[in-house]
């Protein structure tokens, strides 16, 4: 806010105007009509840009198609496992994880975790693991099957990863698994269309957007279950740095980041007036800085 006050008048008005339109465009997309989120919130939120962006890059796609976005699936004992961004078009079923990540990206099929390695200034780097997506978006197309119960259902896995990014030795063995950059979407889905044809009627895909539809409208309790779900069952690494020092690995069992869901981490102010004072910190820093003082 403080910039856009040092702005000439003439620059901030044309701002606002791009801003404007942009605003318009976005609310004209299946992606607003269907998650209902603002264009600011999603400009202001890594994961929701991600899908967003998933989504515009793929609008040119030729066919019949219909999208659903944060589709809460479900899986056994009340569970429930959300997908970013399904499109169900006349080739088949594309199951997309978005992944807005920058930095450099390392990782194999069968890893558990890759890793990002991002800049910290001075030649150095920090490394950061995450959940390996293509394991991530295999449980989510095996609940998506149970669901549907049809064995003649063409999937396709799509993990998609930010412009911002470089993937690097990224080693795939099965050729029903993509790891692309959102760049190449459009071209890729577009050779898979052409590889496999027509698999799907209009009136199938209709058919599963009507069931799957209503899983997309899940409310704030339902996904905040969804989150404590995931904490309980998994010891999430996602996103911690390969390096952190052992008294920052002390948690708090049960005690969440109310910004993001991920665990809050005990932590140590290294510099500044500050030095030396514990503080909570979301696990799932840089791409969340909440901080809890205690």
């Amino acid at each position: 806010m403080y910039l856009m006050c040092l702005l000439p008048l003439g620059a901030l008005l044309i701002l606002i105007l791009i801003y404007a339109v942009k605003n318009r465009q976005y609310k004209n997309t299946d992606y607003y009509a269907q998650t209902k989120k603002s264009y600011f919130s999603v400009l202001n939120d890594k994961g929701s840009l991600g899908e967003y962006y998933t989504y515009k890059y793929l609008k040119d796609l030729g066919g019949y198609k219909k999208y659903l976005f944060n589709c809460y699936v479900p899986k056994e004992n009340e569970e429930t496992t959300e997908i970013d961004v399904i499109l169900l078009h006349e080739s088949g079923i594309y199951v997309f994880e978005s992944k807005n990540y920058s930095g450099w990206i390392f990782g194999n099929e069968t890893q558990k975790y890759w890793t990002q390695t991002l800049p910290s200034g001075k030649g150095k780097s920090q490394k950061v693991k995450f959940f390996n997506p293509i394991m991530q978006n295999n449980l989510h197309i095996r609940w998506l099957k149970k669901l549907t119960d049809d064995e003649t259902l063409p999937f396709y896995s799509y993990i998609v990863f930010s412009d911002r990014c470089e993937l690097k030795n990224i080693d795939l063995s099965s050729d029903d698994k993509h790891v692309i950059k959102r760049y190449d979407i459009l071209s890729e889905v577009n050779k898979n269309v052409k590889n496999v044809g027509t698999k799907l009627t209009n009136e199938k895909i209709d058919e599963l957007y009507n069931t799957l539809y209503p899983l997309t409208q899940a409310d704030a309790e339902q996904k905040l279950k969804h989150i404590e779900d995931i904490k309980k069952k998994y010891d999430i690494q996602e996103n911690k740095p390969e390096t952190v020092a052992e008294e920052n690995k002390t948690e708090e069992k049960g005690k969440l980041c109310p910004k993001c869901g991920g665990r809050l981490v005990l932590r140590t102010t290294k510099n500044g007036e500050h030095k030396g004072e514990k503080f909570w910190g979301c696990s799932n820093f840089p791409k969340c800085r909440y901080i809890e003082k205690i």
